[in-house]
């Protein structure tokens, strides 16, 4: 799960920290596809064509393959190798078996679901290409296919770094329509596509990509205009007339690296809904490019949405093809706006019995240990997905972490100095319960630990402080995945609250 993934305790605020991280992060390959390509390189039957087919399955591998091909590309040839097939013929299959043996590989279900979900959509921007442009095209449809596939590259090691930035970022900017650039800025410190045309640029990627990420940047004047011209979509001659007033834009326009840009925006904005302005502009544009009608190109955008589903569908990862089922005004919700489920009978009735022996008399716990074990499983069984227990120290200068579930397991190692934090400082005082919503984010947010707020990334969280003997020992920290909580949630963590703060109460006073 998101949650699950590893997450540095700080973020890179620069291009070149950022370059240096995500370069560094090696992507995991699924087995199965691993095992396949194995077998094809073992066969001299095989063609490179059929060994590039095969790779096409696992993304992170075509990406590895194009990397190490174009690795040294700026000191030995003068151009990148511009697809999959030139890229094997490049390295000789020795070399492709030698890179095969160092890329981590991993069963499919244990690979993060951010980064599964990028690569899904890769996929689906791939099948795209290869349905709208590579028959037209024909002599390009390699570059098209491979070009649109790798386009999202740059992301897919954010994927697994830093899940939760891009969670935020899509609730945020796509569904809270809040401004890329500000957004952007606090969460990466840089420009996300920025970023990406740098990595594609420092990996030496195909050069329909970081044309790609050029025109999104810098030509966005161009942009705009063939954009104001497709939404004249119902009068063709009108389109005509305005791309023959200006020569220069219409030879921008017929640019074929810019089948790779129209496959991906087509792709992402599918990924929210098949209706509304935003899927629609890239239609408008695909259709003034192809010069075809806008339900035709309507009609073919489901047609290979649907193909691609039915080559690259994976249990748990959300494919927009799912959505052609769905009525017409469907959207489809982000985990960080998903109302959380409320537990089952079964997962209340857990709890009632974590409680139960919470309250229990005397004590049957050994340790502290011991207990706040039990008042972690009462957190998990009442719906909590990430869930913190800090100790304090016996000046209150500091806590540390004593039980942690649904995060990075490096934070068990966490410690966090009280006075840094007013917020901390308000809740040591006396025993006090605060949740955090979207109303309230921003003012209380900001008083918590970066170590902690990079944690629990969202806009709901619930704190409590529990006291014993009239002073303030742990804080408890829970969120439902960072999204809205489920209000029975609530009222059970608050619930798992006093239980705990009756226990510690009664195990500090088993010996009396």
């Amino acid at each position: 799960m998101l949650s699950e993934t590893i997450v540095p305790t700080t973020n890179p605020k620069t291009l070149d920290a950022w370059i240096k991280l995500l370069d560094g992060t090696p992507l995991p390959v699924p087995c199965h596809s691993h095992d396949r390509v194995k077998e094809a390189l073992a066969d001299s039957r095989r063609s490179l064509r059929d060994i590039a087919e095969v790779m096409q399955d696992s993304p992170a591998l075509v990406l590895g393959v194009m990397r190490e091909a174009n690795r040294h590309t700026h000191a030995t040839i003068a151009e990148p190798a511009e697809n999959l097939e030139v890229a094997l013929n490049r390295l000789g299959l020795a070399r492709v078996d030698a890179l095969m043996q160092r890329l981590p590989t991993a069963p499919v279900e244990q690979i993060p679901l951010a980064l599964r979900q990028l690569q899904m959509i890769s996929q689906h921007a791939s099948q795209q290409a290869s349905g709208l442009f590579a028959s037209r095209l024909a002599r390009l449809w390699q570059d098209i296919h491979w070009g649109s596939l790798l386009f999202l590259s740059p992301l897919w090691p954010l994927a697994l770094t830093h899940p939760q930035l891009l969670e935020e970022w899509e609730v945020r900017v796509v569904h809270r329509g809040e401004p890329a650039p500000k957004v952007e800025r606090e969460l990466f410190g840089v420009r996300l596509l920025s970023l990406c045309q740098a990595l594609a640029e420092f990996w030496h990627l195909p050069t329909w990509v970081t044309q790609g990420y050029h025109l999104l940047q810098e030509e966005r004047r161009s942009l705009a205009k063939v954009m104001h011209i497709a939404r004249l979509h119902k009068s063709p001659l009108r389109q005509q007339q305005k791309l023959d007033a200006d020569p220069e834009l219409r030879r921008w326009l017929n640019h074929p690296a810019n089948t790779v840009m129209l496959a991906n925006g087509v792709a992402l904005a599918a990924q929210h809904a098949w209706t509304g302005a935003h899927i629609r502009r890239w239609q408008q544009l695909i259709s003034l490019y192809l010069q075809a009608a806008l339900e035709d190109v309507q009609v073919q955008n489901h047609q290979q949405a649907a193909a691609s589903a039915r080559k690259h569908g994976l249990q748990g990862v959300f494919h927009p093809a799912q959505m052609l089922l769905w009525p017409a005004d469907a959207r489809y919700i982000p985990r960080g706006m998903q109302q959380a489920s409320t537990p089952d009978t079964k997962a209340l009735g857990d709890w009632r019995k974590y409680c139960a022996d919470l309250l229990t008399e005397p004590s049957p716990f050994s340790n502290a240990m011991h207990l706040t074990t039990y008042a972690r499983e009462a957190l998990q069984a009442c719906g909590m997905k990430r869930v913190l227990l800090l100790m304090c120290d016996k000046t209150q200068s500091y806590l540390r972490v004593h039980q942690l579930a649904g995060l990075p397991q490096q934070a068990a190692s966490l410690t966090v100095p009280v006075e840094q934090s007013k917020l901390l400082q308000r809740l040591l005082t006396q025993s006090a319960q605060l949740r955090l919503t979207p109303q309230n984010h921003a003012q209380f947010s900001a008083l918590l630990p970066g170590s902690l707020r990079v944690l629990f990334r969202g806009e709901h969280l619930l704190l409590r402080s529990l006291s014993n003997n009239g002073k303030v020992i742990m804080l408890l920290m829970a969120d439902q995945g960072g999204g809205p909580f489920s209000e029975v949630s609530v009222q059970a963590f608050a619930r798992t609250a006093q239980c705990l703060e009756r226990a510690l109460a009664t195990f500090s006073n088993r010996g009396a």
